[in-house]
């Protein structure tokens, strides 16, 4: 008898944020790529700014940020590509690896 491994399930976010702050370059560059993509795959956006709230701060230095239902998925430059394909399914439970749900990012 052989063994397979079952493919992790797949899902679709329901949320793309991007963490931005006004005065930024990037997040300029960034927020019509994100919002197009996440327009197109029928997913919600919203963006916030880095700067109105304190538990946004660990992203300061990272901005623009995309977080697909709460998990980092960019920061500084979006791969529009990459971005669309995440929009598609994600892996059940996905998550950054080193972190575990619900935590905050890590600083380097």
């Amino acid at each position: 008898m052989r063994l397979r491994r079952q493919r992790p399930t797949r899902r679709t976010p329901e949320l793309v944020t991007l963490v931005t702050r006004s005065g930024c370059h990037l997040c300029e560059l960034a927020e019509p790529v994100v919002a197009a993509a996440a327009r197109d795959a029928g997913v919600a956006l919203e963006v916030l700014d880095v700067d109105a709230d304190p538990e946004l701060r660990a992203w300061s230095d990272r901005v623009p940020v995309v977080l697909l239902d709460g998990v980092e998925h960019a920061f500084w430059q979006v791969d529009e590509r990459a971005l669309r394909a995440a929009l598609t399914s994600v892996p059940a439970g996905g998550r950054r690896p080193g972190t575990r749900p619900g935590s905050a990012p890590r600083r380097g």
